[in-house]
């Protein structure tokens, strides 16, 4: 039986890595600073949202007015300690199993990408040590439309030369998700099934991932 070029996707953060609780602590740190009270609730609301709309959240939950230049310089540390923040990475930050997974999928010869929006994904992966698995790395720095849009993985299944029917997306987000059914390609939610509903597939995390799945996945 012939085995079509199937391209394997991945979203970074919360898919890889854990790199939202870096930028919760960044986001703290500079509400501390304002002397605004920041929780781990209001941290959900900006979760997938911009940076600028997350400061203009923080400044309303404080009911705090500044001046644009003092708005782009705060913007500007928040992003300066999160990069401190990610900078003390290692091997210890990648998820459960997501290795394995990638072992996995590259000793059976598959195609693998990292489509996000990062403008940091190269460094994280090579900070966990990673960045070999990817022939492509689609990310913050390539695109310009974000998630539900379904550039990034359009681009990354060009990249790796497979149609977007044989693409798997591994998505952590709603807008992941939705950006992966946009583009035609079989949606693999990781996190909570409530949530990512929309998804094809959803785990709780790569544990419940078994080979055989994986198998099935290149056979479709």
């Amino acid at each position: 039986m012939h085995m079509c070029n199937k391209g394997f996707i991945f979203d970074l953060d919360g898919v890889i890595v854990d790199t939202a609780k870096f930028h919760y602590l960044a986001w703290k740190d500079l509400a501390n600073d304002l002397k605004i009270p920041f929780t781990e609730a209001q941290n959900e609301e900006l979760k997938g949202v911009s940076r600028i709309e997350s400061l203009k959240k923080i400044l309303e939950w404080g009911d705090l007015s500044i001046s644009e230049s003092d708005f782009h310089s705060i913007m500007d540390g928040k992003n300066k300690k999160y990069l401190s923040y990610i900078a003390t990475m290692g091997e210890e930050e990648i998820l459960p199993d997501v290795k394995k997974t990638l072992d996995f999928l590259a000793a059976k010869k598959q195609k693998i990408a990292l489509g996000s929006a990062s403008k940091n994904a190269r460094s994280i992966l090579e900070k966990v040590s990673l960045i070999d698995y990817f022939q492509v790395i689609v990310d913050g720095n390539n695109v310009t439309k974000a998630k539900p849009n379904p550039e990034v993985f359009l681009k990354a299944a060009e990249e790796v030369e497979a149609s977007s029917k044989d693409c798997i997306v591994f998505e952590d987000s709603i807008a992941g998700i939705q950006a992966a059914n946009t583009a035609g390609m079989i949606s693999i939610g990781i996190g909570d099934e409530k949530i990512l509903h929309e998804a094809d597939y959803v785990f709780k995390n790569f544990t419940q991932i078994s080979n055989e799945f994986l198998i099935e996945l290149m056979n479709k």
